[in-house]
């Protein structure tokens, strides 16, 4: 499938430069930093210096004060805590840092994640008929909760009093819980509005550290989960996120807990970033809840010893395996679909089996969006015998637009403009199938239906030099909001040693050099292998990435091809 490739605008000239001198890097790098808004020394000492001293006050996101007092009353008067998460990532590391805290300063506290299956998302009844029947009194909830208005009354009327932790935007009324933590209420006057879930508990107990007299020292050993949360739940790595990233990282890299060394692969130990996260960890914390229960995750991320922690991490690395298994075969069956259906050329997708495994329908409905580069979703069938769906979009897309002019045809739904969870009933199928497919086909504009290359600058093989990366790799952490830097490079040939690799030969290694231009460098293209024979004959135009390959212990510069272009 061809691509639209959109180069970023040159900024201002005499703002490049002047930055350029005051920083002493390449012009290229001062582009892009102005680019993204870091024009000028203090901003790009903060971008490339990032302090833990500038981490916001806790206390001024609204109710926290309520939430530390709450928490501390608990404390004092000996009640039942029960930490209460999601089976995701964030709700996963947000349970493990939570726990882990309050364990450190109180014995009264249990934990809690729902079962994706029986309880679904967020808050359930039955999480909070546990904690009655056992005698919790409060229970702290991450990464949910905020929109757990019925929820809340319900255990309200039971004497189980609710503290939220929560990322997600509100709804019009919000949950009548002691504290209600969420950045992005109205009514919140936090600097910072893109925390993960694990963030603002990590916020939360930033102001009990303060309460409690518990060294920074101490505090910050927790800031390993908060960064696997951003990585994971893609928030933006801008503002106070990077901070937390970065130190967060920082302690993955040097000296990880137990649970987060299993999950690393040994070769790219020490070398973790966020995308080795969100590809090499993450998925693994993600199996526990997709395939069984999440609990294992959090017992592996908390585990003291090393025995304890190989039995989690091998129960794990079998539901992984489960994952990818059915991963595969779901999305072979739904590309057969739809080539059955002869619905190649359709608008959008969308694609139902009822034996297709509730846990990885929002992987396949991804993987079918690469595929098919068009509004996506993929149905099966829950316990209620009610159908369940994840829906995917493509670049600026609304996805979640789309479901509410189909509203009347669900059940409910929820999400945001590129993902989405929907339940319908059976029946409803056929008529959501036809109305979806007629609302994207009239609403979705054509350069929305081409995948779209993004690239900051133009860059000549000769400006790569030690100095030039040594800089570029201070860019990190990467993610939403900071992006790792795309390249184009015109007149590119083959250096020769091109082979392809695989296990279908779907991928391309080649030496690739400019002429005129003495250096020769490695590249790697995932996805281009059927350009092997051409890269060896013609020139070409590369989009791409500068990176570190780890192999054997050992880091290596490699260019990672994102799009080639021929000449003609």
């Amino acid at each position: 499938m061809s691509s639209r490739w959109l180069i970023k605008p040159v900024p201002d000239e005499d703002i490049v430069k002047k930055l350029q001198d005051e920083i002493n890097a390449p012009k290229a790098l001062a582009q892009i930093l102005v680019q993204r808004d870091i024009t000028d020394f203090e901003s790009a000492k903060k971008f490339f210096r990032p302090q833990l001293s500038e981490l916001h006050d806790p206390y001024l996101m609204k109710d926290m004060d309520k939430a530390v007092q709450r928490i501390k009353t608990a404390i004092e008067n000996q009640e039942n805590i029960m930490v209460y998460g999601d089976y995701d990532v964030d709700g996963t590391t947000s349970v493990a840092l939570m726990y882990g805290f309050i364990k450190s300063i109180y014995s009264n506290v249990t934990y809690y994640i729902p079962d994706r299956y029986l309880e679904g998302y967020g808050i359930s009844k039955t999480g909070i008929d546990y904690a009655a029947d056992n005698g919790i009194n409060l229970i702290v909830a991450l990464d949910c909760g905020v929109k757990a208005v019925e929820k809340v009354d319900y255990a309200n009327e039971l004497n189980v009093d609710f503290v939220i932790c929560d990322h997600h935007l509100p709804g019009d009324t919000l949950p009548k819980a002691v504290a209600v933590l969420d950045p992005k209420r109205k009514d919140c006057e936090y600097p910072y509005k893109g925390l993960s879930g694990c963030g603002v508990g990590f916020k939360l107990i930033q102001a009990l550290a303060k309460e409690f007299d518990i060294s920074d020292q101490e505090l910050f050993t927790y800031l390993d989960l908060v960064a696997v949360s951003i990585a994971a739940d893609i928030v933006p790595i801008n503002g106070e996120n990077r901070i937390l990233a970065h130190y967060g990282l920082e302690i993955i890299n040097t000296k990880p807990r137990l649970g987060l060394k299993m999950l690393i692969p040994n070769e790219i130990a020490g070398h973790i970033n966020i995308s080795r996260i969100v590809f090499s960890v993450a998925p693994k914390i993600n199996a526990a809840g997709r395939i069984k229960h999440a609990t294992d995750a959090v017992k592996l991320l908390m585990a003291e010893n090393e025995l304890t922690a190989r039995a989690y991490m091998s129960e794990i690395n079998s539901l992984n395996t489960q994952r990818k298994d059915l991963d595969a075969e779901i999305t072979d069956s739904a590309l057969n679909q739809i080539i059955e259906n002869n619905e190649e050329d359709k608008y959008s997708t969308v694609v139902y089996n009822p034996n297709w495994h509730k846990g990885v329908i929002g992987i396949v409905a991804s993987r079918l969006t690469e595929v098919y580069y068009r509004p996506t979703v993929v149905f099966t069938k829950g316990e209620d015998g009610y159908l369940v769906a994840s829906a995917r979009s493509v670049r600026e897309f609304d996805v979640h637009e789309a479901l509410s002019e189909c509203s009347e045809l669900l059940d409910r739904f929820g999400g945001h403009m590129y993902a989405a969870g929907l339940t319908m009933n059976e029946v409803n199928l056929p008529n959501f199938k036809r109305k979806f497919e007629q609302i994207v086909k009239r609403n979705i504009l054509q350069t929305q239906r081409t995948p779209t290359v993004e690239i900051d600058t133009e860059l000549s093989f000769s400006e790569i030099t030690p100095k030039f990366v040594r800089i570029l790799k201070q860019f990190q952490p990467f993610g939403p909001g900071n992006m790792t830097p795309q390249f184009i490079t015109r007149d590119v040939k083959s250096g020769g040693h091109e082979r392809q690799m695989g296990r279908e030969k779907e991928h391309l290694k080649l030496n690739v050099f400019q002429p005129g231009v003495r250096q020769v460098f490695t590249a790697i293209g995932f996805g281009f292998g059927d350009l092997f024979k051409r890269v060896k004959n013609e020139p070409f135009d590369m989009v791409f990435t500068i990176e570190e390959n780890i192999w054997q212990g050992k880091s290596h510069l490699q260019l990672n091809i994102k799009d080639i272009r021929f000449k003609d």
